[in-house]
């Protein structure tokens, strides 16, 4: 299904409504296709849908995939943060 930008823009919902139905949309710019609006039913698991994102540029996860479990915290000499906090609010 062909569309151009200003009917896709005013009938945003039917191009919605097309796409569940599982018709690809390809946008148009004076005739010319620009892009296409397809449906994610090709995609099975939350994996699969995840890893689209990631291969897209729009979801960026963390580069190592070994758990922080073992990391302690860094401990700062001085007052506590928490210590702080109850003096400075005991002087207002």
């Amino acid at each position: 299904m062909k569309m151009g930008l200003r009917e896709a823009n005013q009938n945003f919902s039917k191009a919605i409504k097309a796409i569940k139905a599982g018709k690809i949309i390809v946008l148009t710019e004076r005739g010319e296709p620009i892009a296409t609006i397809r449906p994610l039913s090709s995609c099975e698991t939350e994996e699969d849908k995840l890893q689209m994102l990631r291969d897209e540029g729009f979801l960026i996860g963390r580069t190592k995939p070994e758990s922080r479990s073992g990391a302690k915290p860094m401990r700062i000499p001085g007052v506590s943060l928490s210590k702080a906090l109850r003096m400075t609010r005991d002087e207002e």
